[in-house]
């Protein structure tokens, strides 16, 4: 959120590098995926999913364990604190995702890990490009799975220009750059604000352990 004008302002923390990183690879990962699928080349497909996969599981681990301003329960907010957010044209400042924002993250999130369980199962054997566990369905449940697959890419696609615009309406209108704090992971907060309280490397690894052991288990499950 934009600061109030004349208001004492210091650099304040929001975003630490592993939101940053993740938040960016999505970006960079989900037109690949939709290039690869266009074009036939299933094998560089498959292997994006998978990193797209384990970046997910990092993800939602993070929003249980990390970084005060990833967490959940940092920004998930009832839907009377959403509607109350929609309604009033003034906000306060503040660290993290707003009320709406915290709503989109999760349906981007659960849109996206629902596309990666699908694509895991989706696929045609005869034209050989199946995901890595279409052996374990049958025939007819692996067609659904495809077209399932191609809707909700669909429905990412809307997620991705609601985002989008929502950037650009508060870029135009509310003069707030949020692209620049996703960059930089920090902004001007007025003083006082209470910042990002960063998590211990160690639940990063962590996560990251867990993310390497889910993408091992689908790989064993495709030999």
């Amino acid at each position: 959120m934009s600061s109030r004008p004349g208001a004492e302002t210091v650099r304040t923390p929001l975003w630490d590098w592993p939101v940053r990183v993740i938040h960016w690879s999505f970006a960079a990962l989900i037109p690949a995926l939709w290039w690869t699928a266009e074009n036939g080349e299933m094998g560089w497909h498959t292997s994006i999913g998978t990193v797209l996969m384990q970046l997910l599981v990092i993800r939602v681990l993070w929003g249980f364990v990390g970084s005060s301003t990833a967490r959940f329960s940092g920004f998930v907010r009832g839907p009377g604190a959403v509607l109350e957010h929609l309604q009033s044209g003034a906000h306060e400042p503040t660290a993290g995702h707003n009320p709406a924002g915290g709503w989109s993250v999760l349906a981007m999130l659960g849109l996206m890990a629902l596309q990666v369980l699908l694509g895991l199962f989706s696929g045609d054997p005869d034209d050989g490009t199946t995901g890595p566990l279409n052996h374990l369905v049958s025939s007819s449940t692996a067609s659904r799975m495809t077209d399932l697959h191609g809707i909700v890419f669909y429905l990412i696609l809307v997620m991705i220009v609601l985002h989008l615009g929502a950037i650009l309406y508060y870029r135009v209108i509310k003069r707030d750059n949020l692209i620049a704090p996703m960059l930089t992971g920090s902004r001007a907060m007025p003083a006082g604000t209470t910042g990002m309280v960063k998590a211990p490397v160690w639940r990063l690894i962590a996560c990251v352990v867990a993310a390497w052991l889910v993408g091992w288990i689908v790989w064993v499950g495709a030999a």
